[in-house]
């Protein structure tokens, strides 16, 4: 009888935290403007709070420590933003170079399509009078400003959640002291705040790192080779590359495709520049970064694919960015909260499982 009640108690359970899933997912959709930014604040806390404590070694305190860490972000990021800007501007002055190809193009796909094309125009012209550019020009300059304006603002209200955060986080020991007297509860969310923070951190600064090398061989190898805007093409690769799986294709899709734009019909510079990225992604995501990683985060490809896809349809890109760290932080949730430790084995690859069944066999 009190197996029964028990069997009740858990499915009942379960039905309650598909319900409450259901409704944190709907409140993250809704309060898109809020959360977001707080998620990434969170997650940018976690890979600065190893360096604020580093700090603290050098006699620095732990406030200065934290301005300085920022100031050091705020400075890449600006570094980053001025080489993204001159870039595009160089784009644009070279678009008369690349108009004739793709004014050829779009002889190509007007006449497949019956588009109407006039000869003694600029392919701009066309454009403006067949596809309606003028109002998708118009609406996506008046996004593009708002876009900045609002980014600013994103931007302002990360780095100051990030700040208070890293302010907050030095006296979360005595705060948990506090809330939770009982020693055992207490050292459990200790070990849970602990090893989600290492996770996180681990997983961003290596993936971090991989991506900048990257992005690095990408902008060498177009550069060596002669295409165009290679400081874009290698920026491109280290974004994208923080997208599981699909990010590192889309990149050395969009990059081939331009050099064959650019060469063609030259097939040796755009087999070199296919081939070369190709291989720089194989080599640097599937031999060096699981070696630097060790062992892996244990979460199975499958679950990898939903969260990415699910991430990605609640924030857009950055919830794409955002969706390996997020599932972490569930994983370790569901691996220690007894009633949620069979959701653990189902995120879990099958070395995670074999792995976790050892350390169960070594504890008995």
């Amino acid at each position: 009888m009190e197996n029964k009640r028990t069997n009740y108690a858990k499915g009942i359970f379960y039905i309650l935290l598909f319900f409450a899933a259901a409704f944190s997912l709907a409140a993250l959709r809704l309060t898109y403007s809020f959360s977001m930014p707080l998620a990434i604040a969170l997650m940018l806390s976690f890979v600065f709070y190893p360096f604020v404590k580093k700090l603290t070694a050098f006699h620095i305190p732990w406030s200065i420590g934290i301005v300085i860490v920022v100031i050091l972000a705020a400075a890449i990021f600006f570094i980053i933003g001025n080489l993204l800007v001159a870039s595009c501007r160089t784009v644009l002055n070279a678009y008369p170079k690349y108009e004739a190809r793709f004014t050829s193009l779009y002889t190509m796909i007007a006449s497949a399509l019956h588009l109407p094309f006039d000869e003694n125009s600029s392919l701009i012209v066309n454009l403006w009078n067949s596809l309606g550019v003028r109002s998708f020009i118009q609406d996506f300059a008046f996004a593009a400003s708002n876009y900045m304006l609002s980014s600013l603002k994103v931007i302002l209200v990360i780095s100051l959640l990030i700040i208070f955060f890293l302010i907050e986080i030095r006296g979360m020991k005595d705060k948990l002291r506090t809330a939770f007297p009982q020693e055992r509860t207490n050292r459990k969310i200790m070990f849970i705040i602990t090893k989600t923070i290492a996770e996180v951190t681990r997983y961003i600064s290596i993936k971090f790192l991989i991506s900048f090398l990257t992005g690095m061989c990408v902008f060498l190898l177009t550069l060596a080779v002669g295409l165009d805007f290679a400081v874009i093409w290698g920026f491109l690769a280290f974004i994208l590359n923080f997208i599981p799986n699909f990010g590192s294709i889309v990149s050395w899709a969009v990059t081939t495709g331009f050099a064959v734009l650019q060469f063609y019909p030259s097939a040796a510079k755009i087999i070199y520049i296919a081939a070369a990225i190709l291989a720089v992604n194989f080599i640097l995501g599937n031999i060096i970064e699981p070696r630097w990683a060790g062992a892996d985060l244990g979460i199975s490809p499958f679950i990898i694919l939903v969260s990415l896809s699910l991430w990605g349809w609640l924030w857009g890109f950055i919830g794409m960015i955002l969706s390996v760290p997020m599932i972490v932080v569930i994983k370790i949730l569901c691996e220690n909260i007894g009633m949620l430790n069979p959701l653990a084995a189902l995120l879990g690859n099958k070395r995670a499982y074999k792995n976790r069944k050892m350390r169960t066999f070594f504890k008995k």
